[in-house]
């Protein structure tokens, strides 16, 4: 895993949790500081919607970077275990029986990255999309003048390209549920992503947690036979 990526994996994972924390808070507001004052006064929703869009933008810059290199990296091009031929299908389901056969079945490579684990985070990024064009959708939604401090051009502009989720969802409402849903389902895979790199730790015996640390894992070596 290239030094790239791994910045790219904790930034997300720290984002991520600002992320649910100032979310949860936006749609619920379920805490103030300093009881006796009013929440108003603290500007606690201020704050909290400001960290959420910084957040936010992070994701969404990782996101477009994260895209690029699924096609452009000079390590490895995660779009060619996308391809559904017979190779990466062949892989998918082995990786599959590995799993659930808790690695009572391995017949394939697990010194790169495999079709299965390349399928999961293109889910994910997926996700990130997703919450991309809704939050915009909601964002801009408080820009209901036209106007934002850089000028009219920034509204325009995310009308343009976020409208359909109200033809989508059926309105504002419907994309502010959406995007609420959309979060629940990054947590879930947040908790499968977390379970099936220790799962691969301990069974596979390869150090896979270390990926993210130090950019590399052991790789058992096979005795060749002349």
């Amino acid at each position: 895993m290239t030094a790239t990526m791994r910045i790219i994996h904790w930034l997300n994972a720290i984002c991520m949790i600002i992320a649910v924390i100032t979310g949860l808070y936006i749609g619920y507001p379920y805490y103030q500081t300093l009881i006796a004052d009013p929440a108003v006064d603290k500007y606690v929703m201020a704050w909290n919607r400001w960290w959420h869009f910084m957040a936010a933008i992070i994701f969404d810059v990782t996101a477009i970077i994260v895209g690029y290199l699924y096609f452009f990296s000079r390590f490895e091009k995660p779009y060619k275990k996308l391809i559904p031929n017979k190779q990466n299908l062949v892989e998918f389901w082995e990786v599959f029986l590995n799993l659930i056969t808790f690695n009572k079945r391995k017949k394939f490579d697990s010194s790169h990255s495999d079709s299965y684990n390349i399928v999961f985070f293109t889910i994910f990024h997926l996700l990130l999309v997703f919450m991309l064009f809704t939050g915009l959708q909601l964002y801009v939604h408080g820009l209901a003048s036209g106007e934002s401090s850089i000028g009219t051009w920034w509204p325009w502009m995310l009308h343009l390209v976020t409208d359909w989720t109200l033809v989508v969802f059926g309105g504002n409402m419907g994309v502010r549920i959406a995007h609420h849903y959309a979060m629940y389902f990054i947590l879930v895979w947040v908790m499968c992503h977390i379970y099936y790199q220790i799962w691969r730790t301990i069974f596979w015996k390869e150090g896979d947690i270390a990926i993210v640390i130090g950019g590399s894992k052991f790789v058992k070596e096979e005795d060749k036979k002349d």
